[in-house]
């Protein structure tokens, strides 16, 4: 078996139900931290998987093969909390008119948020002006407030990209094992928004190129490992991408409308528009690499 392309082993399992039975008092959570110690299960930055982990763990307790304790319920109701994640609190700020030319609007300030006490406020704005509303990103993300004249006037979200994306994967021309070694080289722009409010020519084109030159540095601060190229999903049923075409991404294809996890190949969603931009000339050859464990192993094979 394998989970996330790690391979479980008999003698895995055998070390998980002995990690279970030792811990009888431990939560699922503490339980996969204890396991992610146990194996040196960590991210470049040196933090845990643990999240990946229990979601191996909970794979095999679905299969019969590990026995987790019963979920724990502490503090407020899973629904509340839920609610209380995905549905940010209303934030009030100067919701004045700007509406200029970008060199009258004067120096931007760009800050990465997250993990400061300005993230409640990023993630408030984009709950009550994206139509996408706001939601949690899991796995690596790094989240911007653009200030003009002392007041925030966009945010841009960026995470972990998709570990399978056709379009994308021809453009950049690497294989199989590349790609499992280096997706995590890659961002994806979830979302972009300009305050309604907020009527300035070329501002988002503008704040993508200043994106472009910084993001890599900020991801590697908070990850430990750089980022060579980025993505974005369009939805041509609203939007012609034209800031991200003034910015220089490229159109690389579209989405095949049926998701990763879709059991059948029927399409079950709406058709996006794929757009990319290289962060590095040579991000073809970076993206391309297979380290030389990986080359042995596939030698040996």
């Amino acid at each position: 078996m394998s989970y996330r392309h790690r391979v479980i082993t008999d003698a895995d399992l055998v070390v998980i139900r002995q990690l279970i039975a030792e811990n009888p008092q431990c939560s699922r959570r503490r339980l996969s931290e204890k396991l992610c110690q146990a194996w040196n299960w960590v991210q470049p930055n040196g933090t845990l998987r643990d999240m990946v982990c229990r979601g191996m763990m909970l794979m095999l307790h679905r299969q019969g093969l590990i026995e987790l304790p019963p979920v724990r319920q502490v503090g407020r109701s899973s629904l509340s909390g839920r609610a209380g994640r995905d549905k940010p609190a209303a934030r009030c700020i100067d919701q004045t008119p700007l509406s200029m030319s970008l060199a009258e609007l004067g120096a931007l300030e760009i800050r990465q948020v997250r993990r400061t006490p300005e993230e409640a406020v990023f993630n408030s704005l984009l709950q009550q002006h994206h139509y996408l509303g706001y939601s949690q990103p899991v796995g690596e993300h790094l989240k911007y407030l653009v200030f003009a004249r002392g007041r925030p006037i966009a945010c841009v979200a960026w995470s972990s990209a998709p570990r399978h994306l056709g379009s994308r994967d021809r453009f950049i021309g690497w294989g199989a094992q590349a790609r499992l070694n280096n997706i995590r080289l890659l961002a994806y722009n979830t979302r972009f928004l300009i305050m309604p409010w907020v009527t300035v020519p070329h501002l988002a084109s503008h704040i993508l190129g200043r994106m472009a030159r910084m993001l890599s540095a900020d991801w590697q601060r908070l990850y430990a490992h750089p980022v060579y190229f980025v993505e974005t999903f369009i939805d041509p049923q609203r939007f012609a991408g034209t800031c991200y075409r003034a910015a220089n991404w490229k159109v690389l294809g579209q989405t095949t409308g049926r998701g990763k996890d879709a059991p059948t190949r029927a399409v079950n969603r709406s058709i996006k528009q794929v757009l990319g931009y290289p962060l590095v000339k040579d991000f073809r050859q970076r993206l391309s690499q297979v380290t030389q464990v990986t080359q042995v192993m596939q030698a040996a094979a």
